[in-house]
């Protein structure tokens, strides 16, 4: 990863279309958050006493001028040459913090477009769609393109029932491991073997401050079983997915089912919150439920000295962090920027990978 020799730290801020250096100058700490089920947050933190156009000095920031409800709210951080967008939303909520013998504050949260599916709920049945065809009806209803690539069954009848299009979104897409997300105005529905994102290399010492790692079996399993009855066929449903499924994901190392037979034996985990009608489903709710299983065996928490181009997504290489963990296959689950007076930019993030190197 290449970095320019002077940086630009400070967040550019964007309130309506209008970039404002003044709460550049103001800012006391910011925090922009994402996960892999979608719905990026921001919250925004400023200095809320000083001199008023025109009037004597007083409370800043509460008298809508600027900040509003529903105003677009746009942060970039990263170099001054090559700026990244890493907030994109709009204004949902408004806080004073007032403390005796301290400066008014004025704390600022707003939330991507992922809100408007957030607060729609709805009661709707869908019949013979696939997830990904859900996904694209979603997303025509609240005005946004798709771009959906993952693989599924296709159900006979699904019903969403009094919840809302985001946490609908986030079952469907859990029950194949699919991820979500929002760029711009497209929404994204895809395996996480389909999702491109930046590549980057993290090395303790220089980019990396702080890092966490662990290798745990507590939820590793030796295979997922999926059962169930087929009214239609009049035929029992059976289905299971074991270390196999994780294979084509890795390029080596030792897997959490290969070192938990090792080392315990066999341990099998039976799926009984969901209930399918086909094998189909049951064999693609059993694959999903062992990836996300194998996926999270190596779980790193890390602090960089800030990352614009760390996104939930990007592909991670880690240097210098001990053998089991040392190397590539990383996928970052979990990214919060943050800049505050103190230590300035900093990205906090959370990462995972199915395997140890081998000879750990």
């Amino acid at each position: 990863m290449t970095e320019p020799l002077l940086t630009q730290t400070a967040p550019a801020l964007t309130v309506d279309g209008q970039l404002r250096a003044e709460l550049t100058h103001d800012l006391v700490r910011l925090e922009v958050e994402e996960t892999t089920e979608g719905l990026k947050t921001l919250s925004a933190r400023f200095l809320a006493f000083g001199p008023r156009p025109g009037a004597p000095d007083g409370i800043l920031h509460l008298d809508g001028r600027v900040f509003d409800f529903g105003k677009s709210f746009d942060v970039s951080l990263g170099s001054e040459q090559d700026p990244r967008t890493v907030f994109r939303g709009k204004i949902s909520a408004l806080e004073a913090d007032f403390e005796e013998g301290g400066v008014p504050e004025v704390v600022v949260f707003a939330e991507d477009r992922f809100m408007d599916l957030r607060t729609t709920r709805r009661m709707r049945t869908y019949e013979r769609m696939s997830d990904k065809e859900i996904a694209e009806e979603i997303a025509s209803k609240h005005g946004l393109s798709a771009e959906v690539d993952a693989d599924g069954p296709t159900y006979d009848l699904v019903q969403q029932w009094n919840v809302s299009d985001l946490a609908f979104l986030r079952e469907r897409a859990r029950c194949i491991r699919a991820e979500v997300w929002l760029q711009d105005d497209k929404l994204f529905f895809k395996s996480r073997d389909k999702r491109g994102a930046t590549e980057l290399t993290l090395v303790r010492g220089d980019h990396l401050l702080r890092l966490q790692a662990r290798a745990d079996l507590a939820h590793q399993r030796t295979a997922v079983r999926v059962s169930g009855y087929d009214a239609k066929d009049r035929a029992a449903i059976d289905e299971e997915a074991g270390s196999d499924a994780i294979q084509s994901e890795i390029a080596g190392g030792r897997t959490g089912p290969d070192v938990l037979q090792r080392a315990f034996g066999e341990r099998v985990s039976f799926r009984v919150r969901e209930v399918p009608l086909t094998s189909s489903e049951a064999a693609d709710w059993a694959r999903a439920d062992m990836l996300r299983r194998c996926r999270s065996f190596v779980q790193v928490i890390a602090t960089t000295r800030g990352t614009s181009d760390l996104v939930v997504g990007s592909r991670l290489t880690l240097q210098r962090v001990g053998n089991p963990f040392e190397g590539g296959g990383y996928h970052a689950t979990r990214v919060r920027h943050t800049y505050d007076l103190e230590q300035g930019f900093r990205t906090h993030f959370e990462a995972e990978r199915p395997t140890i190197e081998e000879g750990s």
